[in-house]
């Protein structure tokens, strides 16, 4: 009686065994892990290196710029609607930042309370180039340290615009031309950034002026 009692429990073991070893083969053999630990890890690196090759590597202050410097390359880049790698005269946006929506007041220079383009062009010019202008339109036209030129698509950041109001006075006013055919001018709404293909320019463009390179 014994052994059938022994045996009975022998074979319930080995059937156990059986049903525990074949459902144990068919979950590893249905896991979704197909790699050894080395060729995982191969496997990821290769992912890895494939997806780092469509991209390239960018800085974005390569230049090494303070954080003012790249605030105002970000503000401007927005206003122009370029990126902001193409915003390269810093000096350039930094001076006008401070004086955009003073009002027009002719032969002024006050920030915030009155300003004169030409006033502005000269200051301008004086304190970020180093150069020295005469303070009225038809005098910063007629400087020699100035190389004339008509065509609008040779505009780049920092020209001096030339407008022509009435017949009496050829060259009546200044602007700056800045990107993308915006330009910083005076009008009745003050010293601002305006469209420079707007009728109002057009019509009244005469030339541009570009610093000359100093030997």
């Amino acid at each position: 009686m014994k052994q059938h009692r022994f045996l009975y429990i022998v074979l319930c073991l080995l059937s156990s065994f059986t049903i525990s070893s074949c459902g144990g083969k068919r979950y590893i053999k249905e896991i979704p892990y197909n790699y050894t630990s080395e060729e995982f890890s191969k496997k990821v690196q290769e992912n890895k290196q494939e997806s780092d090759a469509q991209y390239s590597v960018v800085d974005d202050n390569a230049q090494g710029l303070n954080d003012d410097t790249l605030k105002i390359k970000e503000k401007y880049s927005i206003i122009m609607e370029v990126m902001p790698k193409e915003i390269q005269d810093y000096k350039l946006y930094s001076y006008i930042d401070e004086w955009l929506g003073t009002p027009y007041k002719k032969q002024s220079l006050e920030k915030q309370k009155g300003v004169d383009a030409s006033y502005f062009v000269q200051a301008l010019f004086s304190d970020v180039y180093n150069e020295t202008f005469s303070k009225t339109p038809d005098g910063i036209f007629r400087s020699k340290t100035l190389q004339l030129f008509t065509g609008r698509t040779f505009l780049k950041e920092g020209d001096i615009i030339f407008f022509r109001y009435d017949k009496f006075h050829p060259i009546s006013d200044v602007g700056i031309y800045l990107h993308n055919d915006r330009i910083l001018a005076c009008s009745a709404r003050g010293l601002n950034i305006y469209n420079f293909n707007d009728e109002y320019f057009q019509l009244r463009y005469v030339a541009a002026g570009r610093l000359k390179e100093k030997k």
